[in-house]
């Protein structure tokens, strides 16, 4: 039987709340430097063929989502003008593929972007986390309202080693961790939609490339269409339309 814990409020004003807060301002400042780190456009006006290739993915896609709002020999038509291996738009030639690959490692400014990125992430959450571990470690925090299984103990109490303690108490450990990785919604209230990058994202994009690929987005892409099954939605509506009429003939 897992113990109940009663938290002193004391927990709550000088751990909880403190942590939060922390947490909140040092991702908003992070935001800031990272913004003053960012290195001007070397030209202002974009380049005509990332243009033109983000607008054929962009169709690309828009086929794909509403395809079943055309008929099927339709749809066959426009899948062979994007997807065809010799001409389509969205074929990209082996040799043209490493070009692009090449030419995004050789820009020392794309680099040097990608590692001020890293820093800004890096070296805040290091000392943020050192922080917590120094003054708020061993301490229960908080509680989930409602019951979870054994699974989340490692997630929701590191930093504590009582396998007595109910799963739902939370260590301050872990509520670091919690704020890291789940405080996208409040950033994109405080700095906008476009500007609310969580930090999961940013870990997993860290050394995954420097900037925008239009190459591997013309190949996912294809990739994508090819495998789509198209399935025509008008008889269903039809379908749809004729029992909506019954039931109210009916009525």
């Amino acid at each position: 039987m897992a113990e109940e814990l009663v938290l002193d409020t004391a927990i709550r004003d000088w751990v909880l709340i403190p942590l939060s807060v922390v947490m909140v301002l040092i991702g908003v400042l992070r935001y800031f430097v990272s913004k003053l780190m960012r290195s001007p456009a070397a030209s202002p006006s974009p380049d005509p063929k990332l243009v033109r290739e983000g607008q054929v993915v962009i169709r690309a896609r828009n086929l794909r989502t509403n395809s079943q709002f055309i008929p099927a020999k339709a749809f066959k038509a426009r899948k062979v003008y994007y997807t065809n291996e010799e001409n389509g738009l969205l074929h990209v030639p082996k040799e043209d593929a490493q070009k692009a690959q090449a030419a995004m490692f050789s820009d020392p400014n794309m680099a040097m972007d990608m590692m001020k990125k890293n820093l800004s992430m890096i070296v805040p959450q290091t000392l943020t986390f050192a922080w917590v571990n120094f003054f708020f470690s061993g301490f229960v925090a908080a509680k989930i309202p409602f019951p979870l299984t054994q699974r989340f103990r490692g997630m929701l109490q590191n930093g504590i080693d009582l396998s007595t303690v109910d799963v739902s108490y939370v260590s301050s450990r872990s509520w670091y961790f919690l704020n890291l990785f789940g405080l996208r919604g409040l950033f994109s209230l405080i700095l906008g939609e476009e500007n609310a990058t969580d930090d999961a994202q940013k870990m997993m994009q860290m050394g995954g490339g420097f900037g925008f690929n239009p190459t591997m987005s013309l190949g996912a892409e294809k990739d994508s269409l090819d495998i789509i099954q198209h399935d025509w939605a008008l008889p269903k509506m039809e379908r749809h339309a004729e029992d909506v009429l019954k039931k109210l003939l009916k009525k």
